[in-house]
């Protein structure tokens, strides 16, 4: 581990005060922390500094300004960090006891500035340390040396002599408490190591506080690196390739087992972010594997995602899906029910037991993990997570030592104490919410594409872009992932190839598990009276606009069969398809024959809870800067036939409609979400958007 701290990029922090200097200081160390996954893991660690701090009155007093609770530290501002009374808060560790309930009142009625967010549940234990920055991490190293039976005989060894090893306590009041005890012990000490609870670190500086996180890591990385003694021989051998070709046909029926239990149930739904490299999760195919991978996380910081224990799938059929289906299905519900027993082994509350308890990430011999989230953030915190836990849980096998859990009960409380829970990922009242879908859009490099993108990643929706490979697609990928690097990705997709549909849909199952909308969007025009049209050209056009629709609908329908959630497809149509055009029968002819396939679809699909539906726009000239292709193509010649310019002709376009309004790509969007959200129970529809065309309206 080496500092990445640059005193040039530090000495551009000053604020106002010495107070906001202090802040903006500490907040670039837990940037920096925060920026190494085996120094802090999703929200794990916290982070504070104690300035004097001024009031109204012109008094001053010592505030703890401590990290707001389950904010990441490679994102947080300034802001995020909750100022406190230093004094009422050292006043708290010697009340008999302090619930959660308790605590968080106290704290929030003794902040020195206004704060919307909720102290860290630890801020007690910055609070007893009087140093002036302290830092709190769960690095990789530490836990790898402090979670087995000698755990802290070996940190011992390993660290610098000034290093207090504090026995495990609960966070909050008990291990702030036992903290001022090892301080007590050891007024010395350079550092903490809190078993199975990571590493406290501090200093005069937020220089100093970091750059001994990184020493003492450093220590602990040497000492593993010359202590391996047995090695662990996995079972299975299976390349890279087959493990992706599996989990393409699997992941979908993973999504739908975990997924809602009814098509309508849009909130319900869920994302999976699989790990398949055997490199991180090889310890799935060794005889140890089980027993590791089963036990207790590496610090109850982590139960708030992963819970008490993944999904172990035993003996997995890989290679016949309906028996994989019906094999973890009967597992998720046995989870289920061993995972109430243990609720009700330790709560009082009977409601608690009679929740659902869903796996967070299943453990499956020869493929891999798969991790599973509300969203796309939550699914890729819980797959880091436990591939971290499954690297030290092997690292300390490979020690030839024994990896020590902490006691069930001590799990539970951590698990379902109320600091936990308002960490915990949280379904959304919206029952038309996207937060847990995924849609495939054809054409999206285009103006409408990239208008439908957009809006569906507002709405809360993972998307993918998809559109023949190059600069346009490119550009729309930086834009998207710019804006949501997580929920959007872009996927060179030719819809004229079945080869590269079924690669572009099989992409797109990789990154989030499945699909639950296609847009098929992807389209072009060409200008010719019938007398002029050459086959070639409309034979081009039929590739994309009728061809390219066939195969989508095709590997939309297979996927959807195969998910078994029902979905949706939206065909991007247009006014065309009932009010053609003179010279533009080559699109009009096409389109209508896209329409038409969507509309059979809407027949075939309906079986298994697919809809399919229609939008018809016309004259979306842009979105944006982007200039829309078709009117590229169809543009100068109405133009010159108009005796127009470009102005002229949005308003001729504009003037023609009933309701005089210049049709965009955000209404021909709004529409597809009408669709998407299930406002209603509609198949087979379609919506005209184009300020109303008596002669386009559908019959």
């Amino acid at each position: 581990m080496r500092s990445r701290w640059s005193e040039s990029e530090a000495a551009q922090l000053g604020g106002a005060d010495h107070c906001e200097t202090q802040l903006r200081l500490l907040a670039y160390a837990t940037w920096l922390v925060g920026a190494e996954p085996d120094l802090a893991m999703h929200g794990g660690g916290n982070s504070s500094c104690k300035c004097p701090l001024g009031n109204v009155f012109q008094e001053t007093r010592l505030a703890l300004f401590v990290k707001a609770s389950g904010m990441e530290l490679g994102e947080v501002e300034p802001q995020d960090f909750v100022g406190l009374d230093l004094d009422y808060l050292v006043r708290l560790l010697d009340l008999p006891e302090l619930s959660d309930g308790a605590m968080a009142a106290e704290l929030a009625c003794h902040c020195v500035r206004p704060s919307g967010r909720r102290a860290s549940v630890e801020t007690l234990l910055h609070a007893v340390l009087p140093h002036a920055v302290v830092l709190h991490t769960h690095p990789a190293a530490i836990l790898a040396l402090g979670n087995r039976t000698d755990g802290a005989e070996v940190v011992a060894a390993a660290l610098a002599a000034e290093v207090e090893v504090v026995p495990y306590a609960p966070a909050g009041l008990e291990l702030a408490r036992a903290v001022r005890a090892a301080m007590t012990r050891a007024p010395a000490a350079a550092a903490l190591v809190l078993m199975q609870h990571g590493l406290v670190t501090w200093g005069p500086t937020a220089r100093e506080a970091y750059e001994s996180t990184i020493a003492q890591v450093t220590r602990a990385e040497a000492h593993l690196a010359k202590g391996r003694v047995r090695a662990l021989t996995s079972l299975v051998s299976t390349t890279a390739a087959e493990r992706e070709g599996r989990y393409a046909a699997l992941g979908p029926v993973i999504r739908s087992v975990l997924g809602p239990g009814e098509v309508d149930a849009l909130a319900d739904r869920v994302v999976l972010n699989a790990e398949l490299d055997a490199n991180a999760v090889g310890l799935l195919d060794t005889p140890q594997g089980k027993e590791l991978a089963l036990s207790a996380p590496l610090t109850p910081d982590y139960l708030v995602r992963g819970r008490k224990a993944p999904l172990w799938l035993d003996q997995p059929n890989l290679d016949d899906v309906k028996a994989f289906r019906e094999q973890l299905t009967k597992a998720v519900a046995d989870y289920q029910a061993e995972y109430r027993a243990y609720v009700a082994r330790h709560s009082e509350d009977p409601g608690l037991a009679e929740r659902d308890y869903p796996p967070r990430a299943i453990l499956i011999p020869g493929l891999g993990l798969v991790a599973v989230g509300k969203n796309a953030a939550d699914a890729r915190m819980v797959r880091d997570i436990m591939v971290q836990g499954l690297r030290v849980k092997a690292e300390i096998w490979e020690s030839g030592a024994e990896y020590r859990s902490l006691r069930e009960d001590h799990l539970f409380d951590m698990e379902f104490r109320v600091y936990q829970q308002a960490k915990a990922p949280q379904s959304t009242a919206d029952i038309h919410s996207l937060q847990g879908s995924v849609a495939l859009v054809t054409g999206a490099a285009g103006a409408i594409g990239t208008g439908i993108c957009e809006a569906l990643l507002e709405k809360g929706c993972h998307v993918a872009a998809t559109d023949l490979a190059g600069p346009a697609l490119d550009e729309l990928r930086a834009t998207l992932v710019r804006r949501e690097p997580l929920r959007a990705i872009a996927v060179a997709m030719d819809v004229t190839d079945k080869a590269s549909v079924a690669a572009g849909f099989a992409k797109v199952v990789r990154a989030f598990g499945g699909i639950d909308a296609v847009v098929a969007n992807a389209g072009i025009a060409h200008v010719a009276p019938l007398t002029e049209l050459g086959l070639d050209a409309f034979r081009k056009l039929e590739a994309v606009n009728v061809e390219g629709t066939l195969l989508v609908l095709a590997e939309a329908g297979r996927h959807f069969a195969l998910q078994g959630t029902g979905g949706d497809v939206v065909l991007v149509s247009t006014k065309n398809v009932f009010a053609p055009g003179a010279g533009f029968g080559a699109y009009s002819a096409t389109k209508a024959a896209s329409h038409q396939l969507a509309r059979i679809a809407s027949l075939e699909f309906a079986p298994f809870g697919v809809r399919v539906n229609m939008v018809a726009p016309d004259a979306v000239f842009s979105h944006g800067d982007k200039r829309s292709g078709l009117w590229a193509t169809v543009g100068p010649n109405r133009m010159k036939a108009r005796g127009l310019d470009e102005r002229g002709l949005e308003d001729y376009y504009r003037s023609r409609n009933l309701l005089k309004a210049q049709v965009t790509a955000a209404h021909v969007a709004a529409a597809v979400l009408f669709f998407l959200t299930h406002q209603t129970p509609t198949t087979g529809a379609t919506i005209p958007v184009d300020g109303g065309l008596p002669e386009a309206t559908p019959r």
